[in-house]
Protein backbone atom coordinates (compact mmCIF):
# COMPACT_ATOMS: atom_id res chain seq x y z
CA UNK A 1 0.00 0.00 0.00
CA UNK A 2 1.35 3.59 -0.83
CA UNK A 3 0.19 7.01 0.02
CA UNK A 4 -0.76 8.52 -3.01
CA UNK A 5 -2.06 12.29 -1.55
CA UNK A 6 -3.26 13.88 1.28
CA UNK A 7 -7.11 15.46 2.09
CA UNK A 8 -7.51 17.83 4.32
CA UNK A 9 -10.92 19.72 5.81
CA UNK A 10 -11.66 22.44 7.51
CA UNK A 11 -14.75 24.42 9.61
CA UNK A 12 -14.62 27.82 9.53
CA UNK A 13 -14.27 29.52 13.12
CA UNK A 14 -17.27 32.20 12.10
CA UNK A 15 -19.53 28.77 11.65
CA UNK A 16 -18.02 27.14 14.82
CA UNK A 17 -19.11 30.22 16.85
CA UNK A 18 -22.33 30.44 14.95
CA UNK A 19 -23.50 26.78 16.25
CA UNK A 20 -22.11 26.93 19.64
CA UNK A 21 -23.94 30.12 19.71
CA UNK A 22 -27.32 28.82 18.84
CA UNK A 23 -26.47 25.79 20.44
CA UNK A 24 -25.89 27.95 23.64
CA UNK A 25 -29.09 29.23 23.72
CA UNK A 26 -30.95 26.03 23.68
CA UNK A 27 -29.32 25.16 26.67
CA UNK A 28 -30.10 28.40 28.29
CA UNK A 29 -34.01 28.11 27.02
CA UNK A 30 -33.73 24.20 28.18
CA UNK A 31 -32.94 25.23 31.17
CA UNK A 32 -35.65 28.42 31.97
CA UNK A 33 -38.16 25.67 31.20
CA UNK A 34 -36.62 23.09 33.19
CA UNK A 35 -36.56 26.15 36.65
CA UNK A 36 -40.33 26.56 35.51
CA UNK A 37 -41.42 23.16 35.65
CA UNK A 38 -39.50 22.33 38.63
CA UNK A 39 -41.03 25.45 40.49
CA UNK A 40 -44.83 24.64 39.14
CA UNK A 41 -43.87 21.30 40.43
CA UNK A 42 -42.82 22.46 43.99
CA UNK A 43 -45.80 24.65 44.53
CA UNK A 44 -48.35 22.42 43.55
CA UNK A 45 -46.57 19.66 45.85
CA UNK A 46 -46.38 21.88 48.83
CA UNK A 47 -49.91 23.41 48.29
CA UNK A 48 -50.77 18.91 48.37
CA UNK A 49 -48.65 18.49 50.93
CA UNK A 50 -50.59 21.52 53.24
CA UNK A 51 -53.97 20.47 52.22
CA UNK A 52 -52.86 16.79 53.24
CA UNK A 53 -51.98 18.56 56.50
CA UNK A 54 -55.10 20.97 56.91
CA UNK A 55 -52.84 24.18 56.11
CA UNK A 56 -50.56 23.23 59.12
CA UNK A 57 -46.28 23.96 59.35
CA UNK A 58 -45.07 21.34 60.19
CA UNK A 59 -43.54 22.77 63.12
CA UNK A 60 -47.25 23.53 64.22
CA UNK A 61 -48.22 20.07 64.11
CA UNK A 62 -45.54 18.48 66.20
CA UNK A 63 -46.71 21.55 68.56
CA UNK A 64 -50.14 20.00 68.20
CA UNK A 65 -48.91 16.56 68.57
CA UNK A 66 -47.21 17.53 71.69
CA UNK A 67 -50.50 19.35 72.96
CA UNK A 68 -52.53 16.30 72.33
CA UNK A 69 -50.30 14.09 74.47
CA UNK A 70 -50.03 16.32 77.03
CA UNK A 71 -54.70 16.80 77.15
CA UNK A 72 -54.31 12.90 77.13
CA UNK A 73 -52.39 12.49 79.86
CA UNK A 74 -53.80 15.15 82.26
CA UNK A 75 -57.85 14.19 82.07
CA UNK A 76 -59.09 12.17 84.57
CA UNK A 77 -61.15 9.61 81.89
CA UNK A 78 -59.76 6.41 80.43
CA UNK A 79 -59.63 7.18 76.42
CA UNK A 80 -59.05 4.47 73.84
CA UNK A 81 -58.96 5.32 70.06
CA UNK A 82 -58.67 2.79 67.64
CA UNK A 83 -58.47 2.70 63.36
CA UNK A 84 -60.97 1.06 60.93
CA UNK A 85 -59.11 -2.39 61.71
CA UNK A 86 -59.69 -2.08 65.40
CA UNK A 87 -56.15 -1.76 66.04
CA UNK A 88 -54.85 0.38 68.76
CA UNK A 89 -53.90 4.03 67.93
CA UNK A 90 -54.60 6.33 71.06
CA UNK A 91 -54.24 5.11 74.94
CA UNK A 92 -53.71 7.06 77.90
CA UNK A 93 -52.07 6.33 81.51
CA UNK A 94 -56.21 6.49 83.04
CA UNK A 95 -57.69 3.75 80.89
CA UNK A 96 -54.03 1.75 81.59
CA UNK A 97 -54.89 2.25 85.14
CA UNK A 98 -58.68 1.67 85.03
CA UNK A 99 -58.35 -1.34 83.14
CA UNK A 100 -55.52 -2.80 84.88
CA UNK A 101 -53.03 -2.95 82.14
CA UNK A 102 -49.13 -3.01 83.10
CA UNK A 103 -46.11 -2.41 80.79
CA UNK A 104 -45.28 0.66 78.25
CA UNK A 105 -48.16 2.30 76.16
CA UNK A 106 -45.74 1.78 73.11
CA UNK A 107 -46.41 -1.63 73.61
CA UNK A 108 -50.26 -1.47 72.83
CA UNK A 109 -49.99 0.42 69.88
CA UNK A 110 -51.25 -0.92 66.13
CA UNK A 111 -52.46 -4.05 68.20
CA UNK A 112 -56.11 -5.72 68.36
CA UNK A 113 -58.39 -3.91 71.07
CA UNK A 114 -60.09 -7.34 71.41
CA UNK A 115 -56.49 -8.87 72.88
CA UNK A 116 -56.26 -6.63 75.16
CA UNK A 117 -59.49 -5.24 76.57
CA UNK A 118 -63.36 -6.73 76.74
CA UNK A 119 -65.80 -6.62 74.15
CA UNK A 120 -68.21 -4.33 76.34
CA UNK A 121 -66.42 -1.38 75.47
CA UNK A 122 -67.98 -1.62 72.20
CA UNK A 123 -65.09 -0.41 69.78
CA UNK A 124 -65.74 -3.07 67.55
CA UNK A 125 -70.04 -2.41 67.62
CA UNK A 126 -69.52 1.53 66.55
CA UNK A 127 -67.00 0.69 63.91
CA UNK A 128 -69.46 -1.52 62.23
CA UNK A 129 -72.76 0.34 62.79
CA UNK A 130 -71.10 3.79 62.79
CA UNK A 131 -73.37 4.68 65.86
CA UNK A 132 -72.27 6.35 69.06
CA UNK A 133 -73.19 4.57 72.18
CA UNK A 134 -73.54 5.96 75.48
CA UNK A 135 -73.25 6.03 79.17
CA UNK A 136 -73.08 1.91 78.96
CA UNK A 137 -71.71 0.44 82.68
CA UNK A 138 -69.49 -2.53 81.95
CA UNK A 139 -67.78 -4.82 84.84
CA UNK A 140 -64.15 -5.01 84.06
CA UNK A 141 -61.65 -6.94 86.70
CA UNK A 142 -63.83 -6.25 90.14
CA UNK A 143 -64.36 -2.76 88.76
CA UNK A 144 -67.59 -0.79 87.48
CA UNK A 145 -67.08 1.69 84.54
CA UNK A 146 -69.12 4.05 82.13
CA UNK A 147 -68.30 3.91 78.68
CA UNK A 148 -69.51 6.26 76.02
CA UNK A 149 -68.16 5.07 72.35
CA UNK A 150 -68.38 7.03 69.54
CA UNK A 151 -67.03 6.77 65.65
CA UNK A 152 -64.59 8.81 64.18
CA UNK A 153 -66.45 9.94 61.03
CA UNK A 154 -63.91 11.36 58.26
CA UNK A 155 -65.61 12.55 54.46
CA UNK A 156 -68.51 10.35 55.55
CA UNK A 157 -66.47 7.14 55.91
CA UNK A 158 -65.75 5.47 59.79
CA UNK A 159 -62.19 5.80 59.84
CA UNK A 160 -62.10 4.33 63.34
CA UNK A 161 -63.57 4.87 67.02
CA UNK A 162 -63.22 6.19 70.33
CA UNK A 163 -63.80 4.82 73.63
CA UNK A 164 -63.88 7.01 77.01
CA UNK A 165 -64.71 5.60 80.94
CA UNK A 166 -64.86 6.61 84.21
CA UNK A 167 -64.85 4.43 87.29
CA UNK A 168 -68.20 4.58 88.34
CA UNK A 169 -67.63 4.49 91.65
CA UNK A 170 -65.82 8.31 91.44
CA UNK A 171 -68.77 9.39 89.52
CA UNK A 172 -71.47 8.26 92.23
CA UNK A 173 -68.95 10.39 94.99
CA UNK A 174 -69.11 13.04 92.57
CA UNK A 175 -72.85 13.35 92.26
CA UNK A 176 -72.91 12.88 96.29
CA UNK A 177 -71.21 16.13 96.43
CA UNK A 178 -73.03 17.89 93.83
CA UNK A 179 -76.38 16.77 95.52
CA UNK A 180 -75.21 18.45 98.96
CA UNK A 181 -74.06 21.17 97.72
CA UNK A 182 -77.48 21.64 95.65
CA UNK A 183 -78.97 20.87 99.32
CA UNK A 184 -76.84 23.75 100.85
CA UNK A 185 -77.01 26.07 98.66
CA UNK A 186 -80.88 26.00 99.22
CA UNK A 187 -80.60 26.10 102.91
CA UNK A 188 -78.69 29.38 102.51
CA UNK A 189 -81.18 30.81 100.48
CA UNK A 190 -83.64 30.06 103.08
CA UNK A 191 -81.54 30.90 105.71
CA UNK A 192 -80.70 34.35 104.13
CA UNK A 193 -84.53 34.92 103.63
CA UNK A 194 -85.33 34.21 107.40
CA UNK A 195 -81.92 36.18 108.85
CA UNK A 196 -83.33 39.47 106.54
CA UNK A 197 -86.63 39.16 108.28
CA UNK A 198 -85.08 39.01 111.19
CA UNK A 199 -82.85 41.58 111.02
CA UNK A 200 -86.10 43.82 110.10
CA UNK A 201 -87.28 42.90 113.35
CA UNK A 202 -84.52 43.82 115.66
CA UNK A 203 -84.40 47.00 113.52
CA UNK A 204 -88.01 47.76 114.41
CA UNK A 205 -87.31 47.30 117.87
CA UNK A 206 -84.64 49.36 117.97
CA UNK A 207 -86.70 52.12 116.55
CA UNK A 208 -89.39 51.37 119.27
CA UNK A 209 -86.86 51.44 122.00
CA UNK A 210 -88.07 48.25 123.20
CA UNK A 211 -84.66 46.81 124.23
CA UNK A 212 -85.98 44.33 126.95
CA UNK A 213 -88.06 42.29 123.90
CA UNK A 214 -85.04 42.51 121.42
CA UNK A 215 -82.96 40.95 124.62
CA UNK A 216 -85.01 38.38 124.20
CA UNK A 217 -85.77 37.70 120.76
CA UNK A 218 -81.97 37.75 120.09
CA UNK A 219 -81.90 34.93 123.01
CA UNK A 220 -84.84 33.45 121.57
CA UNK A 221 -83.62 33.24 117.96
CA UNK A 222 -79.79 31.56 119.10
CA UNK A 223 -81.38 29.39 121.14
CA UNK A 224 -83.56 27.87 118.11
CA UNK A 225 -80.39 27.85 116.06
CA UNK A 226 -78.58 25.72 118.28
CA UNK A 227 -81.27 23.42 118.69
CA UNK A 228 -81.98 22.94 115.22
CA UNK A 229 -79.28 23.44 112.90
CA UNK A 230 -76.03 23.33 115.58
CA UNK A 231 -77.02 20.02 116.77
CA UNK A 232 -77.65 18.66 113.59
CA UNK A 233 -73.99 19.56 112.22
CA UNK A 234 -72.93 18.21 115.91
CA UNK A 235 -74.62 14.78 115.52
CA UNK A 236 -74.52 14.12 111.48
CA UNK A 237 -70.92 14.85 110.19
CA UNK A 238 -72.11 13.89 106.65
CA UNK A 239 -72.05 17.11 104.55
CA UNK A 240 -74.18 16.14 101.88
CA UNK A 241 -76.92 14.41 104.68
CA UNK A 242 -76.47 17.51 106.64
CA UNK A 243 -77.16 19.52 103.60
CA UNK A 244 -80.22 17.99 103.04
CA UNK A 245 -81.87 17.60 106.66
CA UNK A 246 -80.65 21.55 106.64
CA UNK A 247 -82.61 22.32 103.63
CA UNK A 248 -85.74 20.20 104.57
CA UNK A 249 -86.07 22.15 108.08
CA UNK A 250 -86.07 25.49 106.29
CA UNK A 251 -88.25 24.76 103.86
CA UNK A 252 -90.82 23.02 106.46
CA UNK A 253 -90.40 26.35 108.89
CA UNK A 254 -91.15 28.06 105.05
CA UNK A 255 -94.36 26.12 104.97
CA UNK A 256 -95.31 26.44 108.58
CA UNK A 257 -94.52 23.06 109.62
CA UNK A 258 -92.57 21.52 112.52
CA UNK A 259 -89.65 19.40 111.58
CA UNK A 260 -87.82 17.99 114.70
CA UNK A 261 -84.75 15.16 114.38
CA UNK A 262 -84.75 12.79 117.19
CA UNK A 263 -81.67 13.64 119.84
CA UNK A 264 -80.52 10.14 119.47
CA UNK A 265 -79.63 10.75 115.48
CA UNK A 266 -76.33 9.82 114.80
CA UNK A 267 -74.44 9.57 111.09
CA UNK A 268 -70.94 9.37 111.67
Amino acid sequence: KKQIGVVALGIALDTVQRVVAESRWIIYWTIAFAALVGSLGTFFLVSALKRIMLGFEPYEISNLFEQRNAMLQSIKEGVIAVDNESRITIVNDEAKRLLRQSGPVENLLLEAASKHWPAQLHLAEVLASGEPLRDRQISFNGSELLTNTVPVIVNGQVTGAIATFRDKTEVSRLLQRLSGMAHYADALRVQSHEFMNKLHVILGMLHMKAYQQLENYIINTASNYQEEIGALLRKIHSPEVAGFFIGKISRAHEAGIELTIEETSLLP
